[in-house]
């Protein structure tokens, strides 16, 4: 089965995609000429929109996913509070040192 994080993940990314294809579907059918030649200049501008459109919400689904499904407790993230050293100022001070 399934841990409950990825299915999450499935889930936005897919609901994103059928998003994505409804609304290109929507500008070919109202934009489209009716031969099956191509799209109309507007319906062109309205599809580099909407695949631009797409990429900030693919930012925005990934960056929320990011936030809503990090654990604290899973160590990725340090405190320096926790450890009681500041890895940034030994660093700086080894490397003074060397030279």
């Amino acid at each position: 089965m399934l841990e409950r994080e990825r299915i999450i993940e499935i889930v936005a990314a897919a609901s994103a995609v059928l998003i994505m294809l409804g609304t290109m579907y929507w500008i070919g059918i109202t934009y489209g000429n009716g031969n099956g030649g191509g799209l109309a200049v507007e319906g062109g501008e309205l599809l580099v929109g909407a695949i631009v459109g797409f990429v900030v919400l693919m930012t925005i689904v990934g960056v929320g996913l990011a936030y809503v499904l990090n654990d604290p407790e899973d160590g990725l993230e340090t405190d320096e509070n926790e450890t009681g050293t500041d890895t940034d100022t030994e660093t700086e001070t080894e490397s003074k040192n060397a030279v």
